[in-house]
């Protein structure tokens, strides 16, 4: 499966460029999940990723493969062994997504603050 050309630019800026390669919900999530936890078979991986379906799971790793982002090794066993690890492009995407990560909690303490707030003003 290959993309479509649109989806290589042209780019109005470095942030447009970035955006394309962890466009929804999920690719975002398998980046930290095998940043937190290493190689991944793709059972294992989708069981660290609740609500994520095999079809959906099979095409984004897919798409983070052809960005350079993930590595998938096939053994020749019996059966077929796939493991899934972050290449050296898809650390260092991790990385920048990091502050946007630690922005996320704040958010997170923000709104059940607020929460808390509204609870006890009732």
């Amino acid at each position: 499966m290959t993309r479509s050309a649109d989806r290589r630019g042209p780019y109005i800026c470095g942030i447009d460029a970035a955006m394309d390669v962890v466009t929804g919900k999920w690719k975002s999530l398998i980046l930290w999940e095998l940043d937190q936890h290493g190689t991944r078979r793709f059972g294992v991986l989708k069981r660290g990723l609740p609500g994520i379906s095999e079809k959906m799971l099979i095409q984004q790793l897919r798409e983070m493969e052809e960005d350079g982002l993930v590595d998938r090794e096939v053994f020749r066993e019996v059966p077929p062994r796939v493991e899934y690890s972050l290449t050296a492009q898809g650390k260092s995407l991790n990385a920048a997504l990091r502050p946007l990560g630690a922005w996320g909690k704040e958010r997170i303490k923000r709104i059940k603050a607020r929460m808390v707030t509204v609870d006890s003003a009732e």
